[in-house]
């Protein structure tokens, strides 16, 4: 999971086989202790308070610390709700609040946002041993009620990942039948009973179908839904294998001296890795750890939760403190800590001072879905009497952004805008973001549906995508067939060549090191002397705006212009930046609608 983040920028799905595991050990001790008739939930709930809390609120509490020293001011707000988040152990549900909401993920990668998981956990902790009570007491079968919750949770899970993926993959529900999973494996795994050869067989498919499924899938953007099935099948087909008993097995290899250190280790590394990672990144102002600053991350999380596991875990484990008491000594001082890490006043940096998401909102407009469509927001902004233009602005945030200084425009010349957006979706016959998201695909189809029935005197979209340092710069085929279906229908298209993106948070790099230009890059790195549409038979409805020599100068794309700051994410210009340019970019569309 630690290389996977590190290296590979990619989910393993190690979550949810830890979930499946918490629910095999969790229910297989409940049922033992219900069995013998000693079931108490004061002392089950003390004993994984003391295994949860101690490392957790450790590393929360150096996070926020560390935070405070290094992360920009205009992080920190972020950074203590979400730490707060995590020490009431909902932190799952403020990610699944912001990623609702697409451009909320423009927030930079928070230093605690690992622990989705382990609030998950610990919700799970605190309602497992209630529902196996529960069962219990009113004697009914505990398998047909995890079934049942298996069957139930695995068909919301499937069906929310396909009607909105981010917020399925922060939810509780979403979730619960991998524990469930594991359950059901604990009440059956003593009476499967196979041939010494299967069970060694079984065990190494197992594990290696663990190891591979982050490269095989696409965890991030695909999960949980069915595909979860993939890494928790996988870890239930290693628990069955069991003790093979061969030298050859799996179980040999995973029951090995090092790896068992490596197993005691596991939870604080986990909590250590993805705060140091992030911290890297930052100090750095990169990306990318690159190979050597992977090792350097991974190291230094060895050595943290080496000292966590030696100096708090242990100490705390064989301790008599109790749970409420433990829970006080170290809630307390930590949320009283985040209460006191507010903002003072930006740094005096140029142009820094912009907020985190300054961002061009649908101010004035009123959304509305037509029918019968569910998919489709419709947004219309104010015009007085008969509007002397229509215009539609459809794609993705990065058509969204240019609302900064179409408003202006709109207001002085009484058009009236009207906006069909949607995150991470430009106007095209396909999904170029994601190639199996069929649902931007239905999107855009119901877009250019609505553009045709609404008729307006011209469309404004992406002419090209992905402009990074690499010169990978493209106009995919996708939006052309879109342009040309458009253009049967004789509706103008104004295509707007797209703007640079950095990889890293020019607003983040702006407040750590000021506007060097380490916080931009050549221009020559990001853009070719000729944009790759001019290479392309493109439609005579089509009429091509360029703001590249207002977004960089000849030799450099730089974070700031003047003294405003050009871009406030890694990818998106600030809306106070494209408010300024409102008179360029007016004179650009008045001298390719009136001609």
């Amino acid at each position: 999971m630690v290389v996977y983040h590190v290296w590979l920028g990619r989910v393993s799905g190690g979550v949810d086989v830890f979930f499946l595991i918490s629910g095999f050990l969790v229910t297989g001790q409940l049922v033992r202790a219900t069995a013998r008739g000693r079931l108490d939930l004061r002392a089950l709930w003390s004993r994984m308070a003391k295994r949860l809390l101690p490392a957790a609120f450790v590393v929360l509490g150096v996070t926020l610390v560390a935070a405070a020293v290094l992360l920009p001011e205009n992080r920190w707000p972020q950074t203590v709700r979400e730490v707060i988040a995590s020490a009431l152990f909902v932190e799952n549900w403020q990610l699944a609040s912001d990623s609702t909401d697409y451009y909320a993920q423009h927030d930079q990668a928070s230093v605690v946002q690992h622990f989705w998981s382990l609030s998950i956990q610990g919700q799970f902790y605190l309602l497992w041993p209630l529902l196996v009570l529960a069962v219990t007491l009113l004697r009914r079968s505990l398998f047909r009620v995890l079934l049942g919750v298996f069957v139930v949770s695995l068909g919301f899970s499937v069906w929310l990942t396909a009607v909105d993926q981010p917020l399925a993959y922060f939810h509780t529900a979403t979730r619960i039948w991998e524990f469930a999973f594991g359950g059901l494996l604990a009440l059956v795994v003593s009476r499967v009973d196979l041939a010494g050869p299967f069970r060694t067989v079984l065990g190494w498919v197992g594990l290696l179908g663990l190891l591979v499924c982050g490269m095989v899938l696409d965890v991030g953007a695909g999960f949980p839904g069915y595909l979860a099935l993939w890494p928790t099948t996988c870890a239930a087909a290693v628990i069955v294998a069991g003790a093979t008993g061969s030298r050859f097995g799996a179980d040999r290899l995973l029951a090995s001296e090092p790896l068992r250190y490596l197993g005691d280790l596991s939870y604080a590394l986990y909590l250590w890795h993805w705060p140091v990672l992030v911290g890297w990144l930052v100090l750095r102002g990169r990306g990318e750890v690159g190979l050597l600053g992977g090792v350097a991350v991974i190291g230094a999380s060895f050595v943290l939760a080496a000292a966590t596991h030696l100096l708090v875990e242990e100490p705390v484990r064989r301790s008599r403190w109790r749970a409420r008491t433990l829970t006080a000594a170290l809630l307390v001082p930590l949320l009283a800590a985040a209460a006191v890490l507010q903002p003072v006043g930006p740094r005096e940096v140029v142009a820094a001072h912009l907020p985190a998401t300054d961002f061009a909102a649908l101010d004035g407009q009123h959304c509305e879905k037509p029918v019968p469509v569910e998919e489709l927001d419709v947004c219309y902004g104010p015009a007085e009497g008969t509007p002397a233009k229509r215009v539609v602005l459809v794609g993705d945030s990065h058509v969204q952004q240019y609302l900064a200084a179409f408003a202006p425009i709109a207001q002085r010349r009484n058009w009236q805008l009207i906006s069909m957006l949607k995150g991470a979706c430009p106007f095209s016959t396909r999904s170029e973001k994601n190639t199996g998201d069929q649902s931007c695909v239905r999107w855009n189809d119901s877009a250019a549906n609505e553009i045709i029935k609404l008729r307006p005197d011209f469309v404004f979209t992406l002419a090209t995508r992905d402009v990074q340092v690499g010169l990978t710069e493209v106009t995919p085929q996708g939006f052309v067939e879109r342009w040309r279906q458009l253009d049967a229908e004789q509706i103008p298209v104004v295509a707007v060549r797209d703007n640079p993106r950095y990889g890293f948070s020019v607003l983040d790099c702006v407040q750590v090191h000021g506007p060097v230009p380490r916080c931009g890059a050549p221009r020559a790195d990001l853009l070719a002397p000729v944009p790759p549409y001019a290479y392309l038979d493109v439609p005579a409805n089509v009429s091509f705006l360029d703001f590249s020599d207002h977004l960089c100068t000849e030799d450099q794309c730089p974070p700031v212009i003047g003294d405003l700051l050009v871009n406030f994410d890694d990818n998106h210009v600030s809306a106070t930046y494209l408010r300024s340019l409102s008179d360029v970019v007016e004179e650009a569309l008045v001298g390719v609608t009136d001609a």
